[in-house]
């Protein structure tokens, strides 16, 4: 039975992969929906290379361009915020939902709200969002895939049905590009530096979220809901390698870890093929080439990100928002140069310290935290930190 598709996103990196793999397999599926952000351009390409039926844009200043590109096709084109929920709501079996940011919560929500199986690669929606999000997917009878590579490898070998014998989740992270250096090293290093990932080619935002291994805190907080697992029974370890890409304890002594190359095709086509399989081209695992497998415990005191997620988790209600939304002020403010690669942390301690959470009864009162959180992130960033650099933490080792 052919598939029909939504793609929310298809302009960026997991949307592009996602619609190499749907271009492998004509005969398994057929996308109907493809919404971007700004590049009308690419937008319109993949319309036409896979006979998309409505195509939306984010910035409404890219319609004229939009429409231009699709002339003499019958594809159906929008443009605006409002465009894109509406492309979420359109009928499909399948929607990847990979708008990155604030700007995909209202179209994820869409999506699940209209259910079928939506597999999520937008880390706030579980983050700012994650009560709201796992309410309504229940409610419609949604299936929430995660494309995370992390979270996609414990939901390969996590016994749903047998929950009770589930000891703990365990998370893999690369590290990051400093995750050998020492506290005094890593003070002056540039986003230039930040961004150089030793292992994945991803975008600025998340690179640099890697090597403050604050996208780890973040996973942890979206497996803490994905998976309904107290986040004292969630743990983190550095794998330098990004062969094992998660796992599950058992209480019997077993742990069931799912491996592969670090590529996002593989999660991708585990979501699109779900429950069964389908052939990917990701190169292929040789553990005899790779020779041995490393671990260790994350260090707190070097990467006190971690501890900020763990916090705000604990602290409940829209913590995990404001957290979320003044690292990416910090984030931004780094890439800048207006804050060393150190402070980001600092800056997010802060803005936790200084935000009260309040509960989260829906959207509006996600928008209104994320508000407040950047506000006085970037009040925080203005004043210039003066506070000592290790925002968590007893050693500067």
């Amino acid at each position: 039975m052919v598939r029909r598709i939504t793609i929310l996103g298809s302009t960026g990196s997991v949307g592009c992969n996602t619609l190499d793999l749907i271009e492998r397999h004509p005969d398994r599926f057929q996308v109907d929906t493809l919404a971007a952000g700004r590049n009308a351009a690419l937008l319109a390409e993949q319309a036409r290379r896979v006979g998309a039926r409505f195509v939306a844009l984010a910035d409404p200043a890219g319609l004229a361009e939009l429409r231009d590109a699709l002339a003499g096709t019958e594809i159906e084109v929008a443009a605006g915020p409002q465009a894109v929920v509406t492309a979420a709501e359109r009928d499909a079996d399948w929607t990847m939902a990979a708008i990155v940011g604030a700007a995909g919560l209202a179209p994820t929500l869409a999506a699940v709200r209209r259910g079928g199986v939506v597999a999520l690669a937008n880390k706030e929606a579980l983050v700012c969002a994650g009560d709201v999000f796992t309410a309504e997917a229940k409610a419609a009878g949604c299936t929430i895939l995660p494309v995370d590579s992390e979270h996609n490898a414990i939901f390969q070998v996590f016994e749903t049905k047998r929950r009770s014998a589930i000891e703990r989740i365990i998370l893999t992270a690369s590290g990051g590009p400093f995750r050998d250096l020492t506290w005094p090293d890593m003070i002056a290093k540039t986003p230039e530096q930040a961004v150089a990932h030793p292992n994945w080619s991803m975008g600025v935002k998340i690179s640099i979220d890697s090597a403050t291994m604050m996208n780890k805190g973040l996973e942890l907080i979206e497996a803490h809901h994905l998976f309904a697992m107290p986040e004292d029974r969630i743990e983190v370890l550095v794998h330098p390698q990004s062969i094992v890409h998660s796992l599950v304890a058992y209480v019997d002594g077993s742990v069931l870890a799912q491996l592969g190359t670090p590529d996002m095709r593989t999660p991708i086509a585990y979501a699109l093929a779900w429950p069964d399989r389908m052939p990917a081209p990701s190169p292929r695992l040789d553990l005899a080439a790779l020779g041995r497998l490393d671990f260790r415990a994350p260090d707190d005191a070097r990467f006190p990100a971690l501890e900020l997620a763990r916090a705000a988790l604990r602290a409940g209600g829209d913590a995990p928002t404001v957290l979320n939304a003044a690292n990416e002020e910090a984030v931004m403010a780094f890439i800048d140069h207006r804050i060393g690669f150190t402070d980001i942390a600092s800056v997010v301690a802060e803005t936790l310290s200084r935000v009260p959470s309040h509960p989260v009864d829906g959207l509006d009162s996600v928008f209104e935290a994320d508000r407040r959180a950047r506000s006085t992130a970037r009040a925080v960033i203005a004043e210039g930190f003066t506070r000592p650099r290790v925002a968590l933490g007893a050693s500067h080792d």
